[in-house]
């Protein structure tokens, strides 16, 4: 099970999301127009979800799309790798790493 102890809300997460995507349609020189014409959404919910960071999930995965690679996104779907419990967890992985 997770550590549930964050203080890191989902308020905090949406916000960082949308910051996210504002920073990257920016960096590729994108209008909130011309990003609504690339993901379909309309421009609206483009400034809307910039400013307030509530969206549909459908919504941002077509907006991070054309903001970023999908896979990165996809990557959180993975279970994380265990971490070492000891010195001794990290030596054997030193002596079975190529």
């Amino acid at each position: 099970m997770p550590d549930r102890l964050s203080l890191l809300t989902a308020r905090d997460l949406q916000m960082s999301l949308a910051s996210a995507v504002r920073e990257r349609r920016r960096l590729h020189r994108l209008s909130r127009r011309a990003l609504a014409l690339d993901s379909t959404v309309p421009p609206p919910t483009i400034k809307r979800f910039e400013t307030t960071g509530e969206i549909s999930l459908r919504q941002f995965l077509l907006l991070w799309q054309c903001v970023d690679r999908l896979d990165r996104i996809a990557a959180l779907c993975n279970p994380p790798q265990a971490r070492p419990k000891s010195i001794d967890d990290v030596l054997a992985d030193d002596v079975t790493s190529p």
